[in-house]
């Protein structure tokens, strides 16, 4: 492969160059960029080609590369370290609790605060610090098309704003709830990032205690949310929407909660993605009347 280097901090505006081949890959090594170059110009180099990556599968989270299931051994972490040249790499263990605490070691690099790019949003947060689930993408830009203006809706498990950013996008007025203070600190940030602040009314506590009022919609993204669903339903009417996740499938116990409420339940359920053997994260739209 035929390549110019450059310095890795002006590699972005290197690949505006009209000699750069924005059909190849760059190559990153410690502080230097290999940008490929196109046919007919100069080269610094002639690098020999890469051969794909075989080799563990791992998320990117801005310049930070996170791995789950068994954790990593050394050559795999030297494999992810070869191929993307991440700026650090983290072992996700697990998510604890309410608060979606992650347990992480510290495999390579320092763990900061990083960008990641979504649907032409713009997400703060330390994948160290906070939970940032890649695997729910089509879950998110859901969100942000099912909303109407206007709608008043309450995302009762704010997070980062996953769903509140999109779903603020599409025109919706969104009342975002999140306990743990250090992602509401990122939830602030990253609706001052997208420019939504006339449309989000954040709150950092419980959302059982800050919901108020009727909503349009209810967004429950939340492995406990089942356990909280009466409170939603305290705060909703006939043509309410409820987006309830869950572990496995919950539609009993949501119909009879509605009943309980006073309401009928239309629920559907779709899978977002294998949670462990034999077990879905899946979302019940629940549409009250």
């Amino acid at each position: 492969m035929r390549v110019r280097t450059v310095s890795r901090a002006g590699l972005a505006a290197a690949m505006r160059e009209v000699w750069a081949d924005p059909s190849r890959r760059p190559y990153v090594e410690e502080g230097l960029a290999y940008v490929p170059v196109r046919d007919g110009y100069e080269a610094d180099l002639d690098l020999p080609e890469r051969r794909p990556y075989e080799g563990r599968s791992f998320q990117m989270v801005g310049d930070t590369a996170v791995l789950h299931g068994p954790r990593p051994t050394d050559e795999e972490v030297a494999a992810i370290l070869a191929w993307r040249s991440p700026a650090c790499v983290l072992y996700l263990g697990g998510i604890d609790g309410v608060r979606r605490l992650p347990s992480t070691e510290v495999l390579y690099g320092e763990p900061h605060p990083v960008c990641h790019h979504e649907n032409g949003f713009r997400y703060w947060l330390n994948p160290a610090e906070v939970m940032f689930a890649q695997g729910n993408l089509e879950e998110r830009r859901l969100m942000g098309r099912v909303v109407a203006p206007g709608e008043r809706v309450a995302d009762m498990f704010a997070g980062i704003g996953y769903f509140t950013v999109p779903m603020a996008s599409a025109g919706a007025k969104v009342h975002a709830m999140e306990i743990n203070p250090v992602s509401f600190g990122y939830l602030q940030r990253n609706v001052h990032e997208n420019r939504l602040e006339e449309r989000v009314r954040p709150e950092n506590d419980d959302c059982r205690d800050l919901l108020d009022g009727v909503y349009d919609r209810v967004v429950m993204g939340h492995f406990d949310a089942p356990d909280f669903f009466p409170a939603a339903l305290a705060h909703a009417e006939a043509g309410t929407v409820i987006h309830l996740h869950a572990l496995g499938d919950a539609t009993a116990a949501a119909r009879a909660a509605a009943e309980g409420a006073g309401f009928a339940a239309e629920v559907t359920t779709r899978k977002v993605k294998k949670y462990g053997p034999h077990i879905w994260h899946v979302v019940h739209d629940v549409v009250l009347s």
